[in-house]
This record gives C-alpha cells, structure tokens and sequence, in this order.
C-alpha cells in the first residue's frame, strides 16, 4: 500500500471551521449576555490548540523522523 503524501489543507480547513461556528455562536446570543461570548471563544482556542494544532504539530514530527 502507497504511502499518502502529507497535507495541511485539512487542518487548515478544520480550523477555519471551528472558528465559523465560534464565531456565529457568539453572534447568536452577543445580544444577551458577554460572558457566554467570552466563554465560547476561549472554549474554541483551546480546542483549536488542543486538537487541530497539537494534531498537527506530532504529524509533522513524524513526517520530519520518517525523512531522516
């Protein structure tokens, strides 16, 4: 079975993902109350580092073992 070639373009999508629903949970209830707002986009930051950045931060550590 051939090895797939790495790619980053579905982090990256991932993360502009996550941060459009962010985004527009905030604006559904910005009206109301800036805790909640604060609230959601602090819980999208940490999951965005949590599983989208360190995801990617062991896949490109493989990446740089395997070619060594």
């Amino acid at each position: 079975m051939e090895k797939q070639p790495f790619s980053i373009g579905w982090y990256i999508i991932a993360s502009a993902i996550l941060w459009g629903l962010a985004i527009l949970a905030c604006a559904l209830i910005l009206k109301s109350d800036y805790m909640k707002v604060q609230l959601i986009l602090g819980g999208g930051g940490m999951v965005k580092k949590k599983v989208i950045w360190m995801t990617l931060e062991a896949k490109i550590k493989k990446e740089h073992k395997d070619k060594k």
